[in-house]
């Protein structure tokens, strides 16, 4: 791949790290202790949601860039991505979806609990598996410790904090958690519209390499949710929930990693901007079509006839 000149402000790093703590914290103001013993009480859904976000989609994205010899440094992108926990910004699309929100906010919660630990994980194995991205990953030398400290501080501890207040001061968690998830979006919308905007030539001469990367493997996203809801035989509710949860993946963390770790890595930046930009297209679409479809419960088999002895 020729190598992108992107014009970006270190310290956009500390913004991006704020919005992605603040989106978190406003996503985490509604979560309680009961939506973790929600799990324990009925794990199917939120589980088969879980497996199909951490261990269906990377692995299925690391094959397809090894298959397809995606150039590595876009693969590296899209394998970051894929390890990333499910976006904040799936709840509301589940909501409008007419979707089941509580599988959708258990996901949230577990998920971004896990990624502390399944982001750096994944990641790290699956670039180490791909003999295309292997030599890469050995260049940056990635600090393990150090890309789990980061997701602790940006995920881990808004998650934590957010709970805690939320908890504590309920009237105050239900005023500022709608306004918070929108200062959040604008920011980040704006942040990426100033990124691209920075390098629009950079960006449109090299549109064909991952436009389509992205709008790909984000339906393969979609569908992976999908697909492992439809084939586990859950509700329409709940399928939407999953389908929406594994297909809004956090780019927005995937941005702090590579800003931190991978600053010259164009072409990692080209996949998870856009990503940040198309998955809300795509999500808000799926939204709209499913919010003008009510969600067809699954038949109930017919009671049994009581015996009478009556021919």
């Amino acid at each position: 791949m020729e190598p992108l000149n992107l014009q970006f402000d270190p310290s956009s790093l500390v913004l991006i790290n704020i919005i992605v703590a603040v989106m978190m914290f406003g996503v985490s103001l509604k979560l309680r202790a009961d939506d973790f013993k929600r799990i324990a009480r009925g794990p199917r859904a939120p589980l088969i949601g879980l497996f199909a976000q951490f261990i269906l989609l990377p692995a299925l994205t690391c094959l397809a860039c090894w298959a397809l010899r995606i150039e590595p440094m876009l693969a590296l992108g899209l394998m970051l991505i894929a390890a990333c926990p499910g976006g904040s910004f799936s709840n509301i699309m589940t909501w409008m979806a007419r979707g089941n929100v509580a599988v959708s906010v258990s996901m949230t919660a577990v998920s971004s609990l896990a990624a502390s630990v399944l982001t750096p994980l994944n990641f790290g194995f699956y670039a180490w598996l791909n003999p295309l991205t292997r030599p890469l990953l050995t260049q940056i030398a990635m600090d393990p410790l150090s890309l789990l400290l980061l997701v602790l501080l940006v995920l881990g501890l808004p998650l934590v904090a957010g709970m805690w207040i939320g908890r504590r001061f309920p009237g105050l968690s239900l005023k500022v958690e709608k306004p918070l998830r929108i200062f959040a979006l604008l920011v980040m919308l704006a942040f990426v519209t100033l990124a691209f905007s920075r390098n629009f030539a950079q960006f449109i001469s090299h549109f064909h390499l991952f436009f389509w990367l992205v709008v790909a493997h984000n339906a393969l996203a979609l569908s992976v949710g999908y697909g492992c809801a439809r084939l586990s035989g859950l509700p329409a509710a709940d399928r939407r929930a999953i389908t929406l949860e594994v297909g809004i993946q956090n780019s927005a963390l995937g941005l702090v990693i590579i800003f931190t770790f991978f600053p010259e890595a164009s072409g990692m930046l080209l996949i998870a901007a856009f990503w940040g930009c198309w998955h809300l297209v795509s999500g808000m679409t799926l939204a709209f079509i499913w919010s003008r479809r009510p969600p067809t419960p699954l038949p109930h088999p017919a009671p049994a006839l009581a015996h009478t002895g009556e021919r």
